[in-house]
């Protein structure tokens, strides 16, 4: 099946953060393009994609807290924070800012790092289509030219000292990540199946399964009701086996072309791989070719959907904890 593919006063304490970069060695989706015998659909952000990332749920402030929250500051203005990207001359990415009012994207810097960040007012944004859509779509313009570690949606700091003082309290693991991160995209693959049809295709394939079922539909066994609950059984464990194959498959295939994956919970009954894979920016055509090659080998039985590229939300998890002062 043809892989589609789709395009966060009181006492003083200084702030703190703990880093974790996950890479895990193993196997690793944006416009349309058709790629041999497969159709690959490559288009940024379709509304399916959850907008995450770091989660600066805390970071310890003393005077007035930098992350905004609930309730707090209604009116006032503050900085949406995007990412954070490596650069030491300033930058800005036009006026396409959170809010719908068309603020000017800019950089604020500590170093040769920075936040890319616009005005907005001091508010909870909700995570309606339209906002995510908007954030990913910075996101995106930032990502042409440089590598972003992105900030978890509605990230809205007061001030630009006060990225900077973030910046510069957690400078070293930032740099560290950013240097791992480098040149390096995020896909993601889904991979689903037919449950019905495989389950007719263990029917009529597996052994016992078959034999089985044979007994149960000829025979008219008498305990009709136990039996078809030890077919349904088998049924299971047969369906488990199948699909750890199939994954193992797709996994040694892609294995070559990408630096690390995570293997995501499936969703739902269909679905049996739900990925992410890094690979290097300029291994994206040879990711694409790998991918195509294991869907046709597969052919009607799985379907795959390829989403990216994107910023590495599923390989960095950076913790930003706050304790949030009284607003004055």
């Amino acid at each position: 099946m043809s892989p589609t593919k789709q395009k966060h006063t009181t006492k003083k304490s200084a702030p703190k953060a703990a880093v974790k970069v996950a890479l895990k060695p193993a196997p690793k989706p944006v416009k349309e393009k058709p790629i041999t015998a497969v159709k690959v659909r490559r288009s940024l952000i379709e509304g399916e994609r959850e907008v995450h990332a770091l989660e600066p749920s805390q970071l310890t402030r003393t005077e007035r807290p930098q992350l905004v929250a609930a309730g707090q500051g209604e009116g006032n203005e503050g900085r949406y924070v995007y990412g954070v990207i490596q650069v030491k001359d300033p930058l800005s990415f036009g006026k396409i800012g959170m809010g719908g009012t068309g603020e000017m994207v800019y950089t604020v810097h500590h170093g040769d790092i920075a936040g890319v960040v616009s005005r907005s007012p001091v508010f909870i944004f909700d995570p309606t289509r339209e906002n995510a859509l908007a954030h990913e779509h910075v996101i995106e313009t930032v990502m042409k030219g440089q590598t972003i570690i992105p900030m978890s949606f509605g990230t809205v700091f007061r001030t630009d000292d006060d990225i900077r003082e973030v910046l510069k309290s957690i400078y070293p693991s930032l740099k560290d990540v950013l240097k791992q991160m480098a040149n390096k995209l995020e896909f993601g693959l889904k991979v689903t199946w037919d449950r019905d049809q495989i389950i007719e295709e263990l029917k009529r394939q597996h052994e016992d399964i078959h034999r089985f079922h044979q007994e149960i539909t000829r025979k008219h066994l008498q305990s009709t009701y136990f039996a078809r609950m030890q077919l349904g059984r088998m049924i299971d464990k047969a369906l488990v086996e199948r699909a750890a194959d199939y994954v193992r498959e797709i996994y040694e295939a892609l294995r070559p072309v990408c630096v690390a994956s995570r293997d995501n919970k499936p969703i739902g009954d269909k679905m049996i791989m739900n990925a992410a894979f890094l690979i290097h920016r300029d291994k994206e055509p040879d990711f694409d070719e790998a991918v195509n090659k294991i869907a046709q080998r597969f052919g009607d039985r799985l379907n795959f959907k390829y989403t990216g590229p994107w910023p590495p939300y599923n390989f960095v998890n950076i913790r930003l904890k706050l304790e949030r002062g009284t607003a004055s």
